[in-house]
């Protein structure tokens, strides 16, 4: 059975940086593009940065130059670095495959950017 687990979020000044990971059970990580996703209190869950089983990466344009995504194929671990936050990354963020999570979501791990 497959099970994401994000872990890393907190409360952080704009400006500041975070590192979110996610941990996958289960033999698809390698052979998957990972992303991550955010979710905003009221808002749907949007894809914020996925990357590939080569390492080609791709950010959404309100991440880009801040965010980096990466990934750890032995240890089935993808993480997001965050640096330059803003009031506006404030939300839950989830791990799943890219574009569409194929599996379960995770509990997510709160984001919180105060001004």
């Amino acid at each position: 059975q497959v099970q994401l687990v994000e872990s890393g979020g907190g409360l952080v000044q704009a400006g500041g940086s975070l590192r979110l990971s996610c941990a996958a059970s289960g033999t698809f990580f390698s052979s998957s593009t990972m992303g991550w996703f955010r979710q905003a209190p009221g808002k749907q869950r949007e894809l914020v940065a996925f990357i590939t089983t080569g390492g080609g990466t791709y950010y959404a344009d309100s991440v880009k130059g801040r965010f980096t995504i990466s990934r750890d194929n032995a240890k089935n671990t993808v993480y997001l670095q965050m640096n330059s936050l803003k009031p506006e990354d404030t939300a839950v963020y989830y791990c799943n495959t890219a574009p569409t999570g194929r599996f379960p979501w995770g509990q997510g791990t709160q984001v919180t950017v105060s001004s």
